[in-house]
């Protein structure tokens, strides 16, 4: 028998790709649980076009 979990996925975007103006969008995904974890994440996550680490927030 599954069991339903609390662990949704989530999809984590670039902050910094969006006020760059180039193409593309930098995105990650994860899964979290909402029962323990009810803010949104943030993550320094590696982006390949900027080619740095930048910080990655959950969207809806």
């Amino acid at each position: 028998m599954a069991k339903k979990g609390n662990r949704v996925q989530v999809i984590l975007e670039c902050t910094e790709h969006k006020t760059s103006g180039m193409p593309g969008m930098s995105r990650y995904i994860t899964t979290k649980n909402k029962k323990n974890t009810t803010e949104r994440l943030e993550f320094k996550k590696f982006n390949p076009v900027l080619r740095k680490v930048t910080v990655h927030k959950e969207i809806k």
